[in-house]
């Protein structure tokens, strides 16, 4: 049996009732989120597009989603995000550039404003 959450909204707020009950493991993932994805030594877009990358490898349909948002919210130019997806391309092959598809698929909805089927989110909260 899969339940589906319907929208943007129903996700945050499960993710938030998940959160306060389990606050040493949700919660601890939030903050790895938020520290992991500070601006640094690294751009803070270059982190996003390897977590997307990464994303691409592990088949996260979800999580390739979000990335892909928080990346180009960052900066991230089309051609950075192929730059990304190309190395996940060489580390999976041909189901790399299956999953590389629906990263750059997400990528043109976002920049054409139709976010109608982004209402998932990775790991339920943003980065």
């Amino acid at each position: 049996m899969t339940s589906q959450l319907k929208s943007r909204e129903e996700v945050q707020s499960v993710a938030t009732e998940l959160r306060s009950l389990s606050p040493g493991v949700v919660g601890g993932v939030v903050r790895m989120r938020q520290y992991c994805y500070e601006e640094g030594k690294v751009a803070k877009k270059y982190k996003l597009l390897t977590a997307m990358a990464i994303s691409v490898a592990i088949r996260c349909e979800p999580c390739i989603r979000a990335y892909v948002e928080w990346a180009a919210k960052e900066g991230a130019t089309k051609e950075e995000l192929v730059e990304f997806l190309n190395v996940a391309i060489t580390m999976q092959g041909c189901p790399g550039e299956e999953w590389a598809i629906k990263a750059l698929k997400a990528y043109h909805e976002l920049v054409d404003g139709n976010t109608a089927n982004t209402q998932e989110s990775c790991c339920s909260v943003p980065a």
